[in-house]
């Protein structure tokens, strides 16, 4: 495990002693887990904004299908 050297906001660290505290966890687990947390919580917003995209891309074409369905649908000939 790697060591690393962070400088806060005195107000931050005094709000993380006291909340690390209160879940029974050294600092360094507390901010270790809030890291973990964060590094979830952004994997999951980009995940969510590829799959939006994605959706996106996909309503388009199936708009475009389903209007040449109504063109085949529509026409007496075909």
């Amino acid at each position: 495990m790697n060591t690393i050297s962070i400088r806060l906001p005195d107000e931050l660290l005094r709000e993380i002693d006291v909340l690390a505290k209160k879940s029974k966890l050294p600092r360094a687990e507390y901010i270790r887990q809030a890291i973990e947390q964060m590094n979830k919580e952004i994997l999951l917003q980009q995940r969510s904004a590829r799959m939006a995209s994605v959706s996106r891309r996909v309503r388009k074409e199936s708009l475009k299908i389903n209007a040449e369905f109504s063109e085949v649908e529509n026409d007496p000939g075909a």
